[in-house]
């Protein structure tokens, strides 16, 4: 057997067909496709580190899971017991129970003033004085032919006395009688005459002398010293200054028709004043409620047909001269008296569309809303007719949340707010 003694040589390596089968054994062969390698195996190595890096900040943005609804708190109160009295309120004005114009009742020139501007004064007080002189020698005149004239009466008197004596004895014709009869009464006559020119320069004199007719407070001055004066007992004089009083002092005010009728069933005095005169509370502008105190005093014979209403007339005292004519008033007459009647806060009261409501919190804690027939407001709670009873109890704060059926806690109980006695916030007439 014939062996070859030549050593074995490696066999050559196999040339690539082309050149295209080159280029894709370098390629695979080359360090971009090893990283591709690499990439490929950590792809899920990478996808479990950032599952990991973001699972808590997942968890964070996951909501929590709601809370139960949080049961609203309330306060509740027990509706109030209370004897209270509606008034029916009016406006209306002050006016003086007597007001006069200072006027001169003779002419003449202005010689002094003894007033302040403003000042209070009494009956009697001196204010003016006009220049008496020319007033004063008229009066003297009238003296003189007063003495006159009472002479010339005694003259005559006594010849008619003579004429008697002598028509007994038929020593005088009754022709001559009666002439001195007749005689005597002209002079007894022009003593009369006289004796009345002579009072009326005496009334003239005390003219010049102004004094205050009345208690009151008077005015400004229209007039100053030095100026004349016009008056006359036959035409008005100079207008000099005005005086009014100021205790007591007069409120007027108009009520409709419909109301007035109404009062007359409810205020049996009020057409009759005297012991049983209707009573009256009045208050200014500027003041709270009704402070002063009066009754109703007159009331008017018509109904005025353009208005429809009736004036009335209240007088009230005015001991501190705090209310002045001119004023505007509030005046308030009680119409109505309610023993034992239901009030609870203003602010206790709903309102849908026309109806009035309160809730009320039942004894399982459930909120019920309740109609309610409304009176008056009295201060700051409501009179209610109807819908509720005394021991409801009537949330009075915490009602912006509440609807009907709701359950509820209650903060504290509040005891009944005591209501008014008597007083009321006044209201207009019904």
């Amino acid at each position: 057997m014939h062996h070859d003694s030549r050593p074995s040589s490696p066999k050559p390596n196999r040339l690539p067909e082309s050149r295209g089968e080159q280029n894709r054994l370098t390629h695979e062969a080359g360090p971009g496709n090893r990283r591709s390698r690499v990439t490929a195996r950590a792809r899920p190595l990478f996808a479990l580190a950032l599952a990991g890096a973001l699972a808590p900040w997942v968890s964070c943005m996951r909501q929590p899971p709601a809370p139960p609804p949080r049961i609203p708190i309330v306060t509740v109160a027990h509706p109030a017991r209370a004897t209270v009295t509606n008034w029916d309120e009016y406006p209306g004005h002050l006016e003086a129970v007597e007001t006069v114009e200072i006027r001169s009742r003779v002419a003449g020139y202005l010689a002094s003033i003894h007033f302040t501007d403003g000042a209070e004064v009494r009956s009697g007080d001196l204010l003016f004085v006009i220049d008496p002189r020319p007033y004063e020698a008229e009066l003297r005149r009238a003296q003189a032919e007063r003495r006159r004239a009472e002479t010339q009466a005694e003259l005559a008197r006594n010849d008619l006395e003579r004429a008697r004596t002598l028509r007994a004895h038929r020593a005088i014709s009754e022709e001559e009688f009666d002439a001195r009869t007749k005689g005597a009464r002209a002079a007894e006559d022009a003593l009369a005459a006289a004796r009345a020119a002579e009072a009326a320069a005496e009334l003239n004199l005390t003219y010049t002398r102004i004094e205050a007719p009345i208690d009151g407070k008077i005015g400004r001055r229209f007039v100053t010293v030095g100026n004349m004066i016009q008056g006359s007992t036959q035409m008005p004089g100079t207008l000099l200054a005005t005086l009014v009083s100021l205790d007591p002092i007069y409120a007027y005010f108009d009520v409709p028709e419909a109301a007035f009728q109404r009062y007359r069933r409810l205020l049996p005095g009020l057409e009759n004043p005297g012991a049983s005169a209707v009573a009256c509370e009045l208050g200014l502008a500027g003041e709270d409620g009704f402070p002063h105190r009066g009754r109703i005093d007159f009331v008017d014979n018509r109904v005025n047909p353009a208005t429809g209403t009736l004036r009335l007339r209240a007088v009230l005292a005015n001991p501190d001269r705090v209310l002045v004519p001119g004023m505007f008033a509030r005046i308030r007459i009680p119409v109505e008296r309610i023993e034992g009647a239901l009030l609870v806060p203003e602010a206790a009261i709903l309102s849908e569309q026309t109806r009035k409501f309160v809730y009320v919190v039942n004894e399982q804690r459930v909120v019920e809303a309740r109609p309610v027939q409304l009176g008056r407001a009295h201060g700051a709670q409501r009179v209610v007719l109807a819908g509720i009873g005394p021991g409801d109890a009537v949330v009075v704060s915490g009602l912006l949340m509440l609807r009907p059926g709701m359950q509820v806690q209650v903060a504290r109980p509040e005891a009944a707010a005591p209501g008014p006695s008597a007083a009321s916030t006044a209201a207009g007439p019904q």
